[in-house]
């Protein structure tokens, strides 16, 4: 009894330290989460306000907003990086699981197109300086040094926890966070917008031009037309950027999660043996796989590239075939989406099988992976059930209806049935990881047997290794249960599947991120909704939708790393 309450006198010094920190890192966090609150209502009133012609916002004051946030964000990094992580035990601690190298690979990537694009803004504002706000030329601008100073802080320091300047760097953390959020909303407003202006155009209904794009915009604030783009070169920046606006888009919710990771980890004590961190595998991308879902995989997303081409020059073109490119789009996605949902559904019931442990270490990452893949889905379900309602409800019982239907049907199923999938591959230990479900939980101390087959029978007590000597047979036949081999078949069968669903939903990405439109190209819900209100429905669950199938890339990495 002794030795066992021992330890005790040497956890009480902390106890006394451990309830102030507590209570100030909640003070600290409600503080932050404040400030970002306001800061974000008010972008979106001015972000929201600007989308619409008979509001006096003009999109010079949401650059100027936009902007002014980006610097102090800017300021704010310089004095992270060059001060607080310069104190002596400012970072104690660095949380493994945080910024794994697919998510701060992949934020490089988009910060780089983001870079392009804000080159091709600026080309395009250039083209009539003359009319034009110096803000729309300087906000490019600074969004480029904006993005590349965060992708420097986040590259360094995605995984520090941090112990000095607490509040005030959960303070920054949560306004940088906020200034991506402003960011992506105005692009996605912006985006909108031109969706909206190009629909109205093509359809050539007044009641439709709610939404104006930016040179009508330019050139309703100066008075004139004299701010349209009509020249060559002014058109190929406008149209060079609207196709990078995903890209923008996807850059700022990726820095937006990673900087959450980081608000989360200030103060944060961890110890000294944490669980399994993110740590590649020094093998070949497509080894220890069956290959069948590589190439079933790439099969399926150049198949989408083809369709999606399709049905963008078939909708955009003159030649009134845009049921012929639904019947196309709807048909390749609902064999997409059936084969995605069996995969998901096939995976599942491997874990049944799998005997790794369950990982319940504490991980603010995963937590936050699990929460965006459950809320970001809430989009497409909204879509997916409108879509019914109008469907079902609606008088047009066609071929076209009926695909429509099918497809809304096999998205809500996709998205559940995958979502299971991840949810559970995030939360099992690394390959090797047995459950120790044969060890009690306790010892069975305070017993001796005279015999041991009586020890041997008792369901809670394993053999104790003190009693019973192992024989070589029996040491060769435990190490094959701990670690189980690199080569088997459930092990491949995960990698497939993980490779197979993560370039499924790259193509799914691809194709409402860079301009397909079923939804107005179909107009059961627009006669069953109206434009107006199934705009909104769509503008608003969409962006969510597409954030989804990214996230869900990220996550499908990381199943595939760790399975």
């Amino acid at each position: 009894m002794s030795e066992e309450l021992a330890p005790g006198p040497k956890e009480s010094p902390l106890a006394p330290q451990a309830g102030p920190r507590e209570v100030w890192k909640k003070g600290g966090r409600l503080l932050s989460v404040l400030l970002a609150v306001n800061v974000l209502l008010l972008a979106c009133t001015l972000i929201s306000g600007g989308a619409f012609n008979k509001v006096a916002v003009y999109d010079t004051d949401v650059f100027a907003l936009l902007t002014t946030m980006m610097l102090l964000a800017v300021l704010w990094i310089l004095f992270y990086l060059l001060r607080t992580v310069r104190c002596p035990g400012a970072v104690p601690y660095r949380d493994a699981h945080a910024g794994p190298i697919w998510l701060r690979g992949g934020l490089v990537l988009f910060g780089i197109c983001t870079l392009v694009m804000d080159v091709f803004k600026t080309g395009y504002y250039s083209s009539f300086f003359e009319c034009q706000s110096a803000i729309k030329i300087l906000h490019p601008l600074i969004q480029a040094v904006f993005v590349m100073i965060q992708t420097y802080f986040l590259w360094v320091s995605a995984k520090d926890c941090v112990h000095v300047h607490l509040d005030l760097t959960r303070c920054g953390l949560m306004f940088t966070l906020t200034t991506n959020l402003a960011i992506w909303m105005a692009a996605v407003v912006d985006e909108s917008v031109h969706q909206a202006h190009s629909y109205s155009s093509s359809h050539s209904n007044a009641s439709h031009t709610r939404l104006a794009s930016d040179p009508e915009r330019a050139g309703n604030a100066v008075g004139g037309d004299s701010c349209l783009c009509s020249t060559a070169v002014c058109q190929i920046f406008q149209q060079g950027y609207f196709y990078l606006y995903p890209f923008n888009i996807e850059y700022s919710l990726f820095a937006s999660t990673m900087l959450y990771v980081m608000w989360k980890n200030v103060g944060r004590l961890l110890a000294s043996t944490p669980g399994h961190s993110h740590t590649l595998s020094p093998v070949s991308l497509f080894r220890e796989t069956f290959f069948a879902g590589p190439v079933l995989g790439l099969l399926l997303f150049v198949a989408g590239l083809a369709v999606f081409i399709i049905y963008e020059v078939q909708v955009s073109g003159d030649g009134g075939r845009t049921q012929q490119a639904l019947v196309i789009y709807y048909s390749f996605n609902i064999v997409c989406l059936g084969l995605t949902t069996l995969v998901s559904l096939s995976g599942s019931i491997i874990y049944r099988f799998d005997r790794r442990a369950m990982d319940h270490h504490k991980n603010p990452t995963r937590t936050l992976d699990v929460a965006l893949l459950m809320g970001a889905a809430l989009g497409q379900y909204a879509i997916s059930y409108y879509s019914i309602v109008a469907v079902v409800v609606g008088t047009p019982q066609d071929l076209l209806a009926g695909l429509n239907l099918t497809h809304a049907l096999l998205m809500i199923a996709q998205h559940t049935f995958q979502n299971i999938f991840i949810i559970e591959s995030l939360h099992r230990g690394p390959p090797g990881a047995e459950p120790h479900g044969t060890l009690p939980k306790e010892p069975c101390q305070g017993l001796t047997f005279t015999n041991q087959v009586a020890l041997h029978t008792l369901p809670a007590c394993p053999p104790s290794p003190g009693l019973v000597s192992p024989s070589p047979a029996d040491q060769q036949e435990a190490v094959g249960v701990v670690s189980t081999p690199r080569s088997h078949w459930r092990r491949r069968c995960l990698k497939d599947i993980s490779l197979f669903l993560l370039l499924c939903n790259v193509i799914l990405w691809i194709m409402p991120a860079f301009g397909a439109r079923p939804h107005f190209s179909n107009t059961v819900e627009v006669d069953f909704y109206g434009y107006s209100l199934w705009a909104a429905i769509v503008n608003i669950c969409l962006p969510f939708g597409i954030f989804y199938r990214m996230h869900a890339v990220s996550s499908l990495l990381e199943v595939y790393v760790l399975s």
